[in-house]
C-alpha cells in the first residue's frame, strides 16, 4: 500500500504560521508519518517574499493602525479569483509540488492556499483531504473562513462557537487547540504553590527600541523580587545595548537570551510571561500554564488572542509602562494570591498538546488504504 504522506504548508508572514507548521510537522513525525514542510512563496519568490515579510514586521510593529485597514479590507475580497501577480509563482510550485509528492492530505497554516489548491486540485480524480489551520482566536479574518476545505482546525471553543455564529458548518470545524511544540505536552510548569521569591518574569521583546527599557524597568522596579529574562530574538543587533545598560542598571536580576528553540523551557520555568498577542506566543503561554501580561497588540488579527486570555483569566493588556507596573505590584500582592489564581484557571483549561490531536484528526481523514 502506499505510504501515508503529509504535506505541510506555511508562509514567513507572522511566526504563527511556521510556529504551527513546524510543531505539526513534529507530531507526524514522532507518530511515524512522513511528512513535508514547504513555503510556496519564499521557495518561489525568496527575494520578494523577504521584503513582504519585513514590511509586515515593520507595519504591524510601528504602524498597527495602517495594518489595521488593510486587515479590514479583505473582507470584501473573492479568494477564488483574486489573482495576485506575486502569488503566480508559488501557486506553480505548488501544482508541480502537490504533482511530484503525491500527498495523502494537505495541511495549510496559511489562509491563501486552500484558494491555491482549490484550481490545483480541481482536475484530479481522486483529491486529497485539504485541512485548514487557523492560528488566531475568536476573531477570525474572512480569507480562513471563506477557504475551500475538508475541516477547519481552531484553537479553541470559543473560536469554533464564534465560526458557527457566522453562519460555517459546525461539523466541518474542529477544536484541535493551538499546534504548540510537542515538548508542551512534556514538561511540567511553576506550580501555583512556589515561591515567587524570586519572580521570574520572560519577556519577549519588540523591534520598537524605547520598548524594551520601558517596559523592563517596569517590571524591575514594580518589585525586588522580580528577576527578568530579556528574549532579544532577531532583534539582537538592534536591541543589544539597550538591554546591556539594564544588566547594568539592575546588577543580578536580568539574563538576556537572542534567538532560542527553547521557549516551551523557557515559558515553564517562568512565573509571567510578558510579549505581543500574536498566535504562537498566546497559546504556548497558555500551554505553559504561565499567565501574561500582552503589551503590543496588532488591531484586528490579534485582538481575539487577548480576549482568549481574558475569558480564561490568564491575562490582562497592559500597554503603557505605567500599566506594566501597576499589575505586576497587584500580581504579587497578597502573597501573589491573583498570579496564582490565574495559574489554577490556566491548569483547569489544560491545553497542552495541540500539535497531537490536529495530527490525530487528520490521520484519521486520510483514505484508509493510504493509512495503514
Amino acid at each position: 500500500m502506499p505510504a501515508t504522506r503529509i504535506l505541510i504548508l506555511t508562509a514567513a508572514f507572522g511566526e504563527g504560521h511556521n510556529s504551527a507548521a513546524r510543531n505539526l510537522a513534529l507530531a507526524f513525525e514522532r507518530l511515524g508519518v512522513e511528512c513535508k514542510v514547504v513555503d510556496p512563496c519564499r521557495a518561489a519568490a525568496p527575494h520578494l517574499t523577504n521584503f513582504l515579510c519585513k514590511l509586515y514586521r515593520w507595519v504591524t510593529t510601528h504602524a498597527p493602525h495602517l495594518w489595521y485597514r488593510i486587515y479590514l479590507s479583505t473582507d470584501d475580497m473573492d479568494f477564488s479569483r483574486q489573482r495576485f501577480g506575486y502569488m503566480r509563482k508559488p501557486e506553480k510550485l505548488l501544482a508541480q509540488l502537490v504533482a511530484d509528492y503525491q500527498p495523502s492530505a494537505i495541511v495549510c497554516t496559511y489562509p491563501l492556499y486552500p484558494y491555491f489548491l482549490e484550481r490545483i486540485l480541481a482536475p484530479l480524480a481522486l483529491k486529497p483531504p485539504v485541512f485548514t489551520v487557523i492560528t488566531d482566536s475568536i476573531e477570525i479574518n474572512a480569507s480562513w473562513k471563506k477557504a475551500p476545505t475538508t475541516a477547519w482546525l481552531v484553537t479553541d471553543a470559543f473560536t469554533r462557537e464564534a465560526l458557527m455564529r457566522d453562519g460555517m458548518p459546525q461539523e466541518k470545524i474542529i477544536d484541535t487547540g493551538f499546534p504548540v511544540n510537542p515538548a508542551f505536552a512534556e514538561l511540567t510548569g511553576v506550580d501555583r504553590q512556589a515561591s515567587v521569591k524570586p519572580f521570574r518574569v520572560l519577556y519577549f521583546t519588540t523591534a520598537k527600541k524605547p520598548h524594551v527599557r520601558r517596559v523592563s524597568r517596569a517590571l524591575l522596579q514594580a518589585s525586588p523580587d522580580v528577576h527578568l529574562t530579556i528574549v532579544l530574538g532577531k532583534n539582537v543587533r538592534l536591541l543589544y545595548r539597550r538591554a546591556r545598560e539594564l544588566q547594568r542598571e539592575f546588577p543580578g536580576r536580568v539574563r538576556l537570551r537572542g534567538w532560542t528553540k527553547r521557549v516551551p523551557e523557557l515559558l515553564n520555568s517562568h512565573h509571567l510571561v510578558v510579549g505581543k498577542a500574536g498566535g504562537a506566543t498566546v497559546h504556548e503561554a497558555i500551554a505553559a500554564q504561565c499567565p501574561m501580561l500582552v503589551h503590543h497588540l496588532v488591531p484586528g488579527q490579534e485582538e481575539g488572542n487577548l480576549r482568549l486570555l481574558e475569558r480564561l483569566g490568564g491575562g490582562f493588556l497592559a500597554e503603557t509602562p505605567e500599566q506594566i507596573r501597576a499589575i505586576t505590584v497587584d500580581l504579587l500582592a497578597d502573597q501573589a494570591a491573583q498570579w496564582r489564581g490565574m495559574k489554577h484557571k490556566l491548569a483547569m483549561y489544560h491545553r497542552n498538546a495541540g500539535c497531537y490531536h490536529a495530527a490525530r484528526f487528520v490521520l484519521g481523514v486520510v483514505p484508509a488504504e493510504k493509512n495503514e
